[in-house]
């Protein structure tokens, strides 16, 4: 259960943030957030597929990182195993909140005081003794600011490719090399067909809308599924040893 709270150099001067990737850190999940304008990065290294919030029912993008609830094959004890790791993981245990009537009030940077990053004792100081911001605290502000944007550039691209019917739901049905078989349901794929399909005006607003590049790196993400799979197959001879 989370508990933020808005960031404030008095009450949280004595905090620090462990960094580093461990599951005790709450790096074991078989999916991430993404969104359109960290595709590029992405793409080079995880699936991009499309899954439902359980609790609103709404659409987002999916870093694939395994096959099951709490595993994440890109994890391999203390280390995060690719060049890239997903915004959405690095901002942890941060957040932009936004409150007030409507909405309208001014994001502001929250802590997440149960989140096992946050101590008293090691890692990372959020303030210097004089309650100034240090250099990690600035950093982790640029990245959720880079992140506030993303997110709102991501909902009008979702939103507009469930208008041009351009998401399908699919099953993975895959076979690992020691025979067993696993059926990963709950995502949703770029209908590549139906993109080849569009109308020279429709493509053009997707371009001018900055949503045609992510289309087509979505795309070209699947075959990041081997790379999953192999690591699947590399864990299970692991365990065996």
């Amino acid at each position: 259960m989370s508990q933020y709270e808005v960031l404030n150099n008095e009450k949280h001067r004595q905090l620090r943030i462990k960094t580093g990737h461990s599951a005790a850190l709450g790096d074991a999940v078989m999916h991430v957030m993404t969104y359109p304008m960290e595709f590029r990065d992405i793409q080079s290294y995880y699936p991009i597929l499309f899954t439902k919030d359980p609790g609103t029912g709404g659409f987002f993008a999916a870093a694939v990182l395994g096959f099951e609830a709490d595993q994440n094959l890109f994890l391999h004890g203390d280390d995060w195993d690719a060049p890239y790791v997903p915004a959405l993981v690095q901002r942890q245990p941060f957040l932009i909140a936004t409150g007030g009537d409507g909405g309208n009030q001014a994001p502001v940077v929250s802590l997440d005081m149960d989140h096992p990053r946050v101590n008293q004792d090691d890692g990372e100081a959020l303030f210097d003794a004089d309650g100034n911001s240090t250099a990690f605290l600035n950093q982790k502000i640029a990245l959720l600011d880079t992140l506030h944007r993303g997110l709102q550039h991501s909902k009008g691209f979702v939103d507009t490719l469930l208008q041009h019917e351009l998401l399908e739901q699919i099953t993975l049905d895959i076979t690992f090399n020691d025979n067993s078989k696993k059926s990963v349901q709950g995502y949703y794929s770029i209908a590549e067909e139906r993109v080849y399909q569009l109308q020279g005006d429709v493509l053009e607003s997707l371009n001018q809308a900055g949503y045609l590049q992510p289309i087509f790196m979505a795309v070209a993400s699947l075959p990041r599924m081997r790379d999953i799979i192999e690591r699947r197959n590399q864990l299970q001879v692991q365990q065996e040893v």
